[in-house]
């Protein structure tokens, strides 16, 4: 009997120890080959500094509100680090004759509605951009098209009413993210009973991106969530909020304390900091951006060119990269970044002369200078800036108030041409001169949709619209060149510098990418447990 209850203790034991072995080799394996155990899931919350100001791809152009929509919303096409243009809801595209152009559209693709993605809902969408009741700021990246003409159910034919060569890149810029067409129907509904473009697709925006939204206060945070059944690569995230922390110093601590996981932008002068402290570091990207003063040349004085002029001799660039960059930033030229396409480096500028900007501003009949206001956000390297400005405009006689606006007020104001002067900047999104030159400086494009300087010049116009209808690259630089020779000439704004982008991020964030139109990529984003 003894011996019975030994073997039976003995073999129970043993068996025991199998299974618990094999429940181990089970986990281990679980482990290994489900990574979502160790660096998937969670709230990855960013600290921005603005708000959002539409969540209607079709009616603002702003980054802030771009970063949001581009985890909601996908385009047609998409632009790598490289700002090469990769293949998004559209699969493939080819330009059949000069004017023509087929796309082939990916297929199996839901809204968040459920409604399928096809080539009526492309149609749907340029046809709304181009609607003059819509009144889209981003109207000047898609006035080209002609007709859009579905061919099937995922093929699209688009005719153009001249040869334009960068058509696919522009349907990578955000305002091509593509709506609901049901949607765009019930926004449509609500405008016939009094209600304002966008109501109803900014309450509640449905793309077929990899987050859903869920929620918008007004001026404190949007909060997206995974999308389950999203075409591509689902996220590694469950959800996104998007925080507004207007102030600099106050985001860094909140990468600190955890509060955050993302700061957007990083200052220049927090750099040091943030790579000083354990569990944080900062990425850099290369710029199509710059970071310009523009001159309202509707309004008295900045209607004389030699005012202008005098302004852009006055300012010494070097001090304002040096002193408040850190010299994070080049110094522009002109308009365009280097590397874009379109970019003339024999495009000298106006080189620093405060004295011949005494002479000048003489000549113009204001020896003595005159008043002024210079109009910022809140950002802390464009206030420095305006404050810098008014320091460096005074020792030629210009007295200048500064002025700070919300975000979203600066837009519509600046947009009125109720501004003299102002700190701006513009991200070339396409990698083309065409969005870089043509929404800032063509005469069709004065007020929201990107000309803010209000130039009117025919010469300017020419350069720019003959670049448009030319399909040879060569000859498309050639126009280019005088756009920005003409553009130099006319001193609408001092085109200050081309800065890094620069964001902070806490160590347990892995795979981020900021493209260098500023945009975060979060595709491939976990938070490391």
């Amino acid at each position: 009997m003894q011996k019975f209850k030994k073997s039976y203790i003995f073999t129970l034991l043993l068996i025991l120890t199998l299974v618990l072995a094999a429940c181990s080799d089970d986990k281990k394996e679980e482990s290994s080959d489900n990574p979502k155990s160790n660096n998937e899931g969670g709230n990855l919350v960013i600290a921005t500094q603005s708000d959002a100001v539409s969540l209607d791809p079709h009616l603002t152009n702003d980054t802030a509100s771009a970063n949001v929509r581009i985890n909601i919303y996908d385009t047609l096409v998409v632009q790598d680090e490289n700002m090469q243009n990769q293949p998004g809801l559209a699969e493939s595209w080819e330009q059949v004759d000069d004017t023509t152009w087929e796309f082939k559209l990916r297929q199996g693709v839901t809204f968040h509605d459920g409604t399928p993605f096809n080539a009526e809902v492309v149609k749907a969408n340029i046809e709304r951009i181009l609607d003059p009741k819509i009144a889209s700021p981003v109207q000047f990246m898609y006035n080209m098209i002609d007709s859009v003409e579905v061919v099937d159910d995922y093929t699209v034919r688009i005719k153009t009413k001249y040869p334009f060569s960068p058509l696919p890149a522009h349907f990578a810029h955000p305002g091509g993210q593509m709506i609901s067409k049901k949607q765009i129907e019930e926004d449509y509904a609500a405008m016939e009973k009094g209600e304002k473009p966008g109501s109803v697709i900014n309450a509640n925006p449905i793309g077929t991106g990899q987050f859903k939204f869920k929620e918008w206060k007004n001026g404190q945070s949007i909060t997206l969530v995974k999308n389950e059944d999203y075409w591509g690569e689902p996220s590694k995230l469950d959800s996104v909020t998007f925080k507004v922390v207007p102030e600099d110093l106050t985001r860094i601590s909140e990468l600190q304390t955890g509060d955050s996981h993302i700061s957007t932008p990083l200052s220049p002068s927090d750099l040091e900091q943030v790579d000083n402290t354990d569990g944080l570091h900062s990425q850099k990207t290369k710029s199509s951006a710059v970071t310009y003063i523009g001159m309202n040349m509707s309004k008295k004085p900045f209607d004389d060119v030699r005012v202008r002029q005098a302004i852009a001799m006055a300012i010494d660039k070097k001090e304002i990269i040096d002193g408040i960059y850190n010299g994070v930033a080049i110094e522009a030229k002109g308009p365009l970044a280097p590397g874009l396409f379109g970019y003339d480096d024999s495009i000298k500028g106006i080189e620093y002369n405060p004295e011949k900007a005494k002479e000048l501003l003489a000549e113009a009949g204001y020896p003595n200078g005159f008043s002024t206001t210079i109009w910022t956000n809140d950002d802390r390297q464009r206030s420095d800036i305006a404050t810098n400005v008014q320091s460096q405009l005074a020792k030629i006689g210009i007295k200048v108030e500064v002025k700070t606006l919300e975000w979203a007020s600066m837009l519509e104001q600046t947009a009125k041409g109720e501004h003299e002067m102002m700190v701006f900047g513009w991200t070339t999104v396409t990698g083309d001169a065409d969005n870089g030159l043509y929404a800032l400086y063509h005469s069709s494009n004065v007020g929201v949709q990107g000309n803010r300087t209000f130039t009117k010049d025919a010469e300017l116009d020419k350069a720019l619209d003959e670049a448009r209808k030319t399909a040879d690259p060569e000859k498309r630089q050639e126009f280019y060149s005088q756009a920005q020779q003409r553009i130099t000439e006319l001193a609408p704004c001092v085109f200050l510098l081309h800065q890094e982008n620069l964001v902070a991020v806490r160590d347990e964030v892995k795979g981020l990418k900021q493209l260098p139109i500023g945009l975060l990529d979060l595709k491939k984003v976990s938070i490391e447990k």
